[in-house]
């Protein structure tokens, strides 16, 4: 039998499938861009996804800004969600740290689970 997180995180992962079915991209990243965070360095971070997306590193991928998470302390942070997966919120995030997830996630399909909000 199944426990309470993991009904709840089957529930959520139908949920997005259901939003990816109505014609959204496959893949949304979304960084954290409340003033706290752009102090935290998060513009350097949108930079480096804005460039991957321009530059054909990154395809099907849609990029947009979120606002405070309240989480002063995991700043920047950067959310990614993917078909059919469970979210992903990396914490932390320099500019370094968004390449890796390029390379790694985005482009190989690997976690960087010692950069996951957990």
């Amino acid at each position: 039998m199944a426990t309470p997180l993991e009904i709840v995180k089957k529930r959520r992962a139908q949920a997005i499938h259901r939003i990816v079915e109505k014609g959204y991209l496959t893949t949304r990243v979304y960084v954290g861009m409340a003033t706290c965070e752009i102090a935290a360095g998060s513009k350097d971070v949108m930079d480096v996804f804005e460039t991957a997306i321009k530059h054909g590193q990154i395809k099907n991928v849609y990029l947009s800004q979120k606002g405070c998470a309240g989480r002063c302390n995991l700043e920047p942070m950067v959310e990614i969600i993917e078909e059919g997966k469970i979210p992903v919120k990396y914490q932390k995030i320099t500019p370094d740290k968004a390449r890796e997830i390029i390379d790694r996630h985005l482009i190989n399909g690997k976690v960087i689970e010692e950069w996951v909000i957990h």
